[in-house]
C-alpha cells in the first residue's frame, strides 16, 4: 500500500528554473551526469532552492521480463542495450500494471508511473573519511527533453564510470594506514542502526 501513496520520483525543481528552461510540472526533463544521463518528469515546487534539482533514488525499479524480479505493480519492463564503446542504454517498454496474484489488491493497482532508475547514472564517489557514497553530485546540464527522449530513458558510459571511480579512490585514505584509533570508520559518525563498536575494529596484522 505504500506504493499507492508514493510510487514515482519526479525531478524537484524551483519554478524560477522551470521558467528559465521552459518547462512546467509534468514535462519531461533530461539531466546529464558525470557518466551519463536520464529523463524524468519534473515537479515545480518552491520547496527546493533555485539552481538545485533533486530526485529520490528509492524508486524506479525495473525488470527485463515478466515473472522475474520485482512485481509488476512496482516496476517497469525495460530493454537494455549495450554498445561497443561501453555504453548502456535503458528504455521503458511497459509501465506498472494491475495483475493477478494470491493478493486481490494487486488487481486494484491503478498507477502506471513507478519512477525512473537514475541511480546508475551517478558515478561512485566514495567519501574519503567514511567510505559512504556521495549522492549529492553536480549535474553538468539540465534541459527540456527532446521529442524522442522519454521518461525512463537512461544512458551510462561504463568506461567513464570506472575512470571516475579510480579518480575518487585516489582521494580515499586506507583506514589501515591513517586510522588514529584502529577503527575502519569513525565510530562517532551517526547511523540509524549502529553496529557494535567491536565491528569497527580493524584486524590486527
Amino acid at each position: 500500500w505504500l506504493y499507492e501513496i508514493s510510487h514515482k520520483n519526479p525531478i524537484w525543481m524551483h519554478p524560477n528554473d522551470g521558467e528559465r528552461l521552459g518547462v512546467e510540472t509534468g514535462d519531461a526533463v533530461r539531466i546529464d551526469t558525470e557518466i551519463g544521463w536520464f529523463v524524468n518528469t519534473v515537479w515545480l515546487a518552491e520547496a527546493i532552492k533555485p539552481g538545485i534539482v533533486a530526485v529520490s533514488h528509492h524508486l524506479g525499479r525495473w525488470r527485463v521480463r515478466d515473472g522475474e524480479g520485482v512485481g509488476a505493480g512496482m516496476s517497469n519492463v525495460v530493454t537494455l542495450e549495450e554498445s561497443a564503446d561501453g555504453g548502456r542504454t535503458m528504455r521503458v517498454t511497459r509501465q506498472a500494471e494491475a495483475h493477478k496474484t494470491f493478493d486481490p489488491d494487486t488487481e486494484r493497482i491503478w498507477w502506471k508511473d513507478v519512477g525512473v532508475h537514475q541511480n546508475m547514472t551517478h558515478a561512485v564517489h566514495p567519501d574519503p573519511i567514511s567510505g559512504a557514497h556521495c549522492w549529492l553530485q553536480k549535474a553538468p546540464n539540465v534541459r527540456k527533453a527532446t521529442a524522442d527522449e522519454k521518461p525512463g530513458d537512461v544512458y551510462v558510459d561504463t568506461k567513464r564510470s570506472m575512470q571516475v571511480y579510480e579518480e575518487w579512490k585516489k582521494l580515499a585514505r586506507p583506514a589501515a594506514k591513517v586510522s588514529p584509533d584502529g577503527n575502519r570508520r569513525p565510530y562517532w559518525l551517526a547511523r540509524p542502526l549502529k553496529p557494535t563498536e567491536a565491528s569497527y575494529k580493524l584486524k590486527k596484522r
